[in-house]
């Protein structure tokens, strides 16, 4: 099983879009996919339809006997799975700082269910943290949205030096998110972030409405709105990404 994390310190920049709609593409490729929330906001388990709980909460969940496939949902065609959030998410930290190996729980949870998916897709709350090092633990690699702004070029490079000091860190794969190509700014700052990052991925997602209605719509964008740019963007990075992943 591979395991890929929608990362940024930098909140806002479409994680949990790219999360949605990469594990709704991944499904109709016919893989087995597995969405983990981690986020306390719960996003993706609202756009997935499903009730914020997990029984006995985070406490539970990463403690000695917690088991993972116990919080599995499943959704509705394409199937994917989902580990729902709810707010008890927000004390990850001080649950994962009383665990063994804190850095490597979140690893030994999905290392239990791992014959059971062919990927699975973590949603990453905005922070750099304990629990931000238990995902670099357990990630084959990082898709990181960027926005193509100062602030979000300046959260990547802190990333990236994080990253550097780990002995064994994920694969990083920026990729740039809601673009407006109208934009001078945006422009200038993607053709910088590509001579300073040469693996940033090919693949560009628009700053688009369409994208917006998977709040009400609560889907994935490619459900409603299949011929839509937004949508032909998610399709292209999933094969950007599993071609990267292998």
């Amino acid at each position: 099983m591979k395991v890929l994390a929608t990362y940024s310190i930098k909140g806002g920049v479409g994680k949990t879009a790219t999360a949605v709609n990469l594990a709704r593409e991944a499904a109709r490729a016919g893989l087995r996919v597995l969405v983990w929330d981690l986020d306390p906001q719960g996003a993706a388990t609202f756009y997935f339809r499903l009730k914020p709980k997990m029984k006995g909460g985070t406490q539970r969940l990463v403690g000695a006997k917690g088991d993972l496939a116990d919080h599995v949902r499943a959704t509705d065609p394409p199937v994917v799975h989902v580990v729902p959030a709810d707010f008890s998410l927000r004390q990850l930290d001080i649950h994962l700082d009383d665990a063994k190996r804190p850095t490597k729980r979140l690893a030994a949870l999905l290392a239990a269910v791992a014959r059971r998916y062919d990927v699975a897709i973590l949603d990453c709350p905005p922070s750099i943290s304990l629990a931000s090092e238990s995902v670099f633990g357990a990630a084959d690699a990082l898709l990181v949205p960027v926005i193509p702004t100062t602030l979000s070029h300046r959260t990547l490079e802190q990333l990236s030096g994080f990253l550097d000091g780990l002995r064994s860190p994920p694969r990083l794969l920026p990729y740039f998110s809601m673009v407006d190509g109208r934009k001078r700014l945006h422009r200038e700052e993607m053709d910088a972030l590509r001579v300073e990052y040469p693996a940033i991925l090919s693949t560009v997602v628009p700053n688009a409405s369409v994208i917006e209605r998977m709040g009400p719509e609560r889907a994935a964008v490619g459900a409603y709105a299949p011929a839509s740019p937004a949508a032909r963007a998610y399709a292209d990075l999933w094969a950007e990404v599993s071609a990267r992943l292998g």
